[in-house]
């Protein structure tokens, strides 16, 4: 093998991520080259809707998919938060990067913290992070902001917001960590399943690509987001609803929390559950099946109708 392609979107963050990918390839492999091939995706294309409206995170990665399926490219690097729980039929995420910075942070216009921002414009197209603070804050007002990361700062800049809230893992590998006005605990702010965290995909039967990208793989990352998976998964959840869950792996145990919330923000199902990290997924499952008997069900219920 002299090759590989890396499938990518053509945002400034995801091609820092892929040339990062990139880079390690080609300094552990010396005698391979790494092309890089841009991918517009539909979720790339249509930024004035909420991804809620047009169908969720697998927009970040379908034609990407559609690429790998086809073969003309090797590897795709995603955002794991980004990947939808199901994936196509002879592909599958063979690495699990090490997890950054998985916290969502604060960046405001003037220097006020988070609990500081009633009666502010916050910027954010995440039903996550939207039900979270109205339930922080007494009286924000939400805007739905998409776009790239480099995007949004912008917009915050322009006097648009008062605030927006967006992933540090982004930041940090764009180097503009310096923005953040305030890192949002996670026990304040839940993040989704995946943030902080790169997952190469690749198809299943390329055993010679896949054991060049071993040494890619972190264990302990690939452990909490198995868990997380398996809990968005087993609820059935998407883009169309407010839910979140974080997995950390700590004193030789495995905590997983998740969260599942009404799209208007009034009824919020938390839950946790703990066991061994060899046990990820059946954690995951569990959690979801115990927080869908206490009230979950009802809400997924409302938000798709069935």
């Amino acid at each position: 093998m002299k090759r590989i392609r890396i499938g990518t979107r053509a945002s400034k963050l995801a091609l820092v991520q892929a040339n990062a990918i990139k880079s390690a390839i080609e300094r552990k492999h010396a005698g391979i080259s790494v092309e890089i091939i841009k991918i517009k995706t539909t979720g790339d294309k249509i930024l004035d809707v909420p991804l809620a409206k047009i169908g969720g995170k697998g927009l970040f990665v379908k034609e990407i998919e559609e690429m790998l399926l086809r073969r003309d490219v090797d590897i795709a690097v995603h955002s794991m938060k980004d990947v939808p729980v199901e994936i196509p039929e002879g592909l599958g995420i063979v690495v699990t990067t090490k997890r950054e910075d998985p916290r969502d942070v604060l960046i405001s216009s003037d220097g006020r913290r988070l609990y500081e921002l009633n009666n502010a414009l916050i910027g954010t197209s995440s039903l996550r992070r939207q039900v979270q603070l109205k339930n922080i804050l007494r009286s924000p007002i939400i805007e739905n902001l998409r776009g790239n990361l480099d995007t949004r700062i912008r917009k915050l800049k322009e006097g648009r917001y008062d605030a927006v809230i967006v992933a540090m893992a982004g930041l940090r590998r764009m180097g503009l960590q310096a923005e953040v006005t305030e890192v949002i605990p996670t026990d304040v702010m839940l993040p989704a399943v995946g943030q902080g965290c790169l997952g190469i995909e690749a198809h299943m039967d390329n055993m010679e690509v896949r054991d060049r990208l071993l040494f890619l793989n972190d264990r302990k990352s690939a452990v909490e987001i198995s868990a997380e998976r398996a809990f968005l998964k087993t609820l059935g959840g998407g883009c169309q609803v407010p839910i979140a869950g974080y997995a950390e792996l700590k004193n030789g145990g495995l905590v997983l929390r998740g969260l599942v919330a009404s799209l208007d923000g009034n009824q919020i199902i938390e839950g946790t559950k703990k066991g061994k990290p060899g046990e990820a997924e059946k954690i995951g499952e569990e959690l979801a099946k115990e927080m869908l008997e206490s009230g979950a069900r009802e809400v997924l219920k409302e938000v798709y109708g069935n």
